[in-house]
C-alpha cells in the first residue's frame, strides 16, 4: 500500500488551478489582470485599451495580440492569495485557437466562465463549455460589465441554463445597471457589497448588513424594492448553491459584477479558494495498455506536457514547453523518465510564470504549471515521470479545417521558413505536414491562425511568407497493422502523403469522396481524425 506523505497532500490541499474561457471581448483578459491584481502578482493592470501609455494586458506579449487586442496564445501565471497557491491560465477566447484552449482546459481543475452581460451566451462559449463539460469541469460564472447598459439578470441566467445545459446558482445579485449600477447583493453573506468604480480595496462603509437594513433604503431608494422582490423570487424558483453539484459540474455559482472597474472580483478569487477542487486524479495509461487513476499525493513523479511556445522571449530565441504536475513533488535539478523517447532527462532550470516574470522553481507539486526549457525532444502530449511507464491521455490535435501552402517572397529564406514552421508546429501555434519533395503545408483550424503564424514568421524569424490555398479537404493520421502495408500505401498515395511535425504519417484528401474511396481500399489502414490514436507509449 503506497504511503502519502502529510506534507504533500498539505501543498497539493492548497492549490487551486483553473482557466479563464469566454467568447473573445466578453473581458476575460481585462479580468485575469485584475485577479492578478488582487493576488498580489502586479502593482497596477494596464488594459488592452490603455495604448497611449504603451500598456498592454499582462497576459498578453505577442505583437499581434497587443495590436488587435485579443488574446491569441495561453499565458500561465502562479501567485499565491490567502494561503493558497493559484495556477491561472488565460486562454484564447477567439474560435481560431480553439485547439490550443482545448489542450489547456485539460490541464486544469476548474474554469471561470466569462458572460457579457449585454451579449449573453454566445458560439465560443459553448465550445469551451462542452469541452469542459467532457471532464466535468467545476464551472465559476462571472457576468460581466454590470456599469454598461445590460440585458435582465433572469434573462441572463435563463440562457445560460437553456443554451449551456447547466444549472445557476446566483450567488450575488446585481442593484440596478448600467449608470444605475449600485452594487450587488451576496446572498449567501446576506449583504450588500457597493460600487465604486476603479476601487481596488473595499471600505467598511461599501458593506451593508442584511436586505431589510434601512441604510439600503436611504441610499438606493429607486433600486432596492426590485431587489429584494428578485431576492424573494430566487429564493423561492432558484436551487440554492451545492458544493457536490458544483465539484459534479452539474451547477454554477453565478457572480455579477465590472471587472474593469475591479467589483466582483474579489468574490471570484474567494470562491476559487473556497470552493474550487485541489488538484485531482487524473487517468493515465500503463505499459500493458490498461488504465488506471494517478493520484496528485502518490509520491512519484509524473506529469504532462499541454502547450510549448517558442520565443516568448526573443532575445533569448527560447521554447518552453508547458507541463502539469500531476503527482508527486518537483524539485530543481531531478532526473526524469521520457516515456516517448525511452530516455532520462533532467529537470534543470525549470521555471514558473508570475505575469511577465519568470522565476526559477526550486520545488511544485500536483496542481503546478512549469516551464521546462525544450530544445526539440519535448512534444505536446508527452508524459515524463519518475520511472512508471504511463501515459496521460486526452490531449489531441483534431484535423484541420483548413490548408495552405507556404511560398516565400525570398527564395534564399527556404532554411529561416522550414525552422520557423517546424518550430511553430511543435509549440501547437498551426499544425504543419511536410510532403514529398519537401514542401510545407499548414493546417488551421481559423484563417486568423494563419495571419498570425505569417507575422510571427515575419517578427521572429525574419521570413517573409505568402499563403495560398491548397488544394486539400481533410487530414487524416494512419496506422498502418504492418510494414509491408505501410511500403505499398506510400508508394500508390505519395502524392497524398505527408508527416506531421512529429514524424507520424499523414493522409491529405482532396475531397470527401476522395478520402471515403480510399479508405474503403485500404481496410486496414486505420484512419484517425485525431491524432492522439497515432501515438504508442514507448
Amino acid at each position: 500500500m503506497t504511503t502519502f506523505s502529510p506534507d504533500l497532500q498539505r501543498d497539493i490541499e492548497r492549490r487551486r488551478t483553473f482557466a479563464i474561457i469566454s467568447h473573445p471581448d466578453a473581458g476575460k483578459t481585462t479580468l485575469t489582470e485584475k485577479l492578478l491584481l488582487f493576488g498580489g502578482a502586479i502593482q497596477l493592470a494596464g488594459t488592452v485599451k490603455a495604448r497611449k501609455s504603451a500598456r498592454h494586458a499582462t497576459s498578453d506579449w505577442m505583437e499581434v495580440e497587443k495590436q488587435r487586442g485579443i488574446s491569441v496564445t495561453s499565458s500561465v501565471m502562479q501567485f499565491d492569495y490567502q494561503g493558497h497557491t493559484i495556477n491561472l491560465l488565460d486562454t484564447p477566447g477567439h474560435e481560431d485557437f480553439s485547439e490550443d484552449t482545448y489542450r489547456v482546459l485539460t490541464a486544469v481543475d476548474a474554469a471561470v466562465m466569462v458572460i457579457d452581460a449585454a451579449k449573453g451566451v454566445e458560439a465560443q462559449t459553448v465550445k469551451l463549455l462542452e469541452v469542459c463539460r467532457l471532464r466535468d469541469t467545476p464551472i465559476i460564472t462571472f457576468i460581466n460589465k454590470l456599469d454598461r447598459e445590460v440585458r435582465e439578470p433572469f434573462d441572463l441566467l435563463a440562457e445560460i441554463e437553456n443554451v449551456l445545459k447547466i444549472a445557476c446558482a446566483p450567488v450575488t445579485w446585481p442593484i440596478g445597471m448600467g449608470k444605475t449600477f449600485r452594487g450587488v447583493y451576496h446572498l449567501l453573506a446576506d449583504r450588500t457589497l457597493a460600487f465604486t468604480a476603479g476601487e481596488e480595496h473595499r471600505s467598511e462603509a461599501d458593506i451593508i448588513a442584511g436586505l431589510g437594513n434601512p441604510e439600503l433604503d436611504r441610499r438606493y431608494p429607486l433600486e432596492i424594492g426590485q431587489v429584494r422582490d428578485n431576492v424573494a423570487l430566487l429564493h423561492d424558483a432558484s436551487p440554492p448553491f451545492d458544493l457536490a453539484d458544483f465539484l459534479a459540474g452539474r451547477q454554477s455559482p453565478v457572480f455579477f459584477g465590472s471587472g474593469i472597474n475591479n467589483f466582483g472580483v474579489q468574490e471570484i478569487l474567494q470562491a476559487l479558494i473556497d470552493w474550487a477542487p485541489p488538484p485531482q486524479a487524473r487517468i493515465a495509461a500503463t505499459e500493458n495498455n490498461e488504465t488506471r487513476l494517478v493520484q496528485p499525493a502518490e509520491p512519484a513523479f509524473s506529469g504532462f506536457v499541454f502547450k510549448i511556445q517558442a520565443n516568448m522571449d526573443p532575445r533569448h530565441r527560447d521554447r518552453i514547453a508547458f507541463f502539469r504536475i500531476c503527482s508527486g513533488r518537483y524539485s530543481l535539478g531531478m532526473k526524469v523518465r521520457h516515456i516517448r523517447d525511452g530516455r532520462d532527462m533532467k529537470l534543470a532550470n525549470a521555471l514558473t510564470f508570475m505575469a511577465n516574470e519568470r522565476v526559477l522553481k526550486e520545488d511544485g507539486v500536483a496542481g503546478d504549471i512549469i516551464g521546462i526549457h525544450n530544445h526539440g525532444q519535448l512534444q505536446i502530449g508527452d508524459t515524463l515521470t519518475e520511472g512508471e511507464t504511463l501515459g496521460f491521455k486526452g490531449i489531441p490535435y483534431f484535423s484541420p479545417e483548413l490548408f495552405r501552402a507556404a511560398r516565400l517572397r525570398d527564395p534564399l529564406k527556404s532554411k529561416q521558413l522550414q525552422k520557423g514552421l517546424r518550430e511553430l508546429g511543435e509549440e501547437g501555434a498551426i499544425q504543419v505536414f511536410e510532403l514529398e519533395g519537401g514542401q510545407m503545408l499548414l493546417g488551421a483550424v481559423g484563417s486568423l491562425q494563419f495571419e498570425v503564424v505569417a507575422q510571427r514568421l515575419k517578427d521572429e524569424y525574419k521570413v517573409d511568407a505568402i499563403f495560398e490555398t491548397a488544394d486539400i479537404h481533410t487530414a487524416r493520421w494512419l496506422v498502418f497493422p504492418d510494414e509491408n502495408t505501410r511500403r505499398d500505401f506510400g508508394r500508390e498515395q505519395a502524392l497524398r502523403l505527408g508527416r506531421d511535425v512529429d514524424g507520424n504519417p499523414v493522409y491529405l484528401a482532396s475531397s470527401r469522396y476522395n478520402l471515403e474511396v480510399t479508405m474503403e481500399k485500404w481496410p486496414k489502414v486505420a484512419f484517425h481524425a485525431t491524432r492522439e490514436h497515432g501515438q504508442i507509449l514507448a
